[in-house]
């Protein structure tokens, strides 16, 4: 079974990079810990031309070992509490599933 990766692009409301980084990292720390499928959670920080941080924008590239494992996240109880914690923080999101 192939691998799955999942990027996603956060659009972020003004002022609310700070809270919304530190929520999602968090995040990401805790769906390593606690899911033995995800080999893989990155927090990227987009740069504009000059090399400062695009603060409106946040992306996450998330690896799983199978289909079963994507299943296993979203199934998380802690994912319902993720999103309503983030939900007031955000414009958009963009969530892209890839066969590796």
């Amino acid at each position: 079974m192939p691998k799955v990766a999942i990027h996603v692009e956060f659009r972020l409301k003004p002022g609310q990079h700070a809270a919304f980084d530190a929520l999602i990292r968090e995040h990401a720390r805790l769906t390593l810990q606690e899911e033995p499928g995800c080999e893989r959670f990155e927090v990227l920080q987009p740069l504009k031309s000059d090399g400062t941080k695009d603060e409106g924008r946040i992306m996450l590239v998330e690896v799983y070992r199978d289909q079963e494992a994507v299943k296993a996240h979203v199934a998380n109880p802690r994912m319902p509490r993720v999103r309503e914690a983030y939900a007031p923080l955000i414009e958009a999101r963009t969530l892209t599933m890839c066969e590796l």
